[in-house]
């Protein structure tokens, strides 16, 4: 079954209330906090008005790549449900989830079998493993056939340059789906019709 839809890379307050007030709301929003390469990236003095905001029934979610002391500091006090950890080991995950009292993502850039079977050294630590792409700030897909080792009881979220239309193929994988460049125009901005037209999908396609 499909979990729920993450919407990552949000930027502005339109999007963001849009996104918040529709009749299906995602289950995840996802803010670039310290990924300058992104053009989705959200300085922090924008991103603490752009999160001070009542989130209804959706988790906010901070996309952190290998992130130092001097971010996870700044960003403690945010609006956050989960931190999205992008090349962080599972030593270091499990201090930051202890230290912040966070729930977490760990991240997992996908090319090949080995870099899915990661998920078995994080499994224990972390509340939900996603597979990406590894594209970073550019969506890259990847081999989702790679993912059917995993057992359905491992909770999961899959990316990788996902189009609206391909949701239904993930029918029998059990698992959140992650969308982001395929939301966008062509200018890179998220695009309220795309939106619009994806949570009314989903809500079709959960079970």
């Amino acid at each position: 079954m499909i979990k729920g839809i993450k919407i990552c890379g949000v930027s502005d307050l339109e999007t963001l209330s849009y996104i918040l007030n529709h009749q299906f709301p995602p289950r995840f929003v996802g803010f670039i906090c310290n990924y300058k390469k992104s053009r989705r990236y959200v300085e922090y003095e924008k991103l603490k008005k752009l999160v001070n905001i009542k989130k209804n029934r959706t988790s906010f979610v901070s996309v952190l790549v290998n992130p130092d002391d001097r971010i996870l500091e700044k960003i403690k006090l945010l609006n956050f449900d989960f931190y999205q950890l992008y090349d962080v080991n599972p030593e270091k995950t499990k201090i930051i989830k202890e230290k912040y009292k966070v729930k977490i993502i760990t991240a997992l850039t996908i090319n090949n079998q080995k870099d899915v079977d990661k998920y078995k050294d994080y499994d224990q630590i972390s509340d939900l493993i996603l597979f990406d792409g590894k594209g970073y700030e550019k969506s890259v897909g990847f081999n989702h056939e790679l993912l059917n080792s995993i057992p359905n009881s491992v909770n999961k979220m899959i990316a990788g340059n996902i189009k609206i239309e391909d949701i239904p193929n993930f029918k029998n994988k059990n698992c959140f789906i992650d969308l982001s460049g395929s939301l966008e125009n062509k200018v890179g901005k998220k695009d309220l019709k795309k939106i619009n037209k994806l949570l009314n999908f989903i809500i079709k396609n959960e079970t």
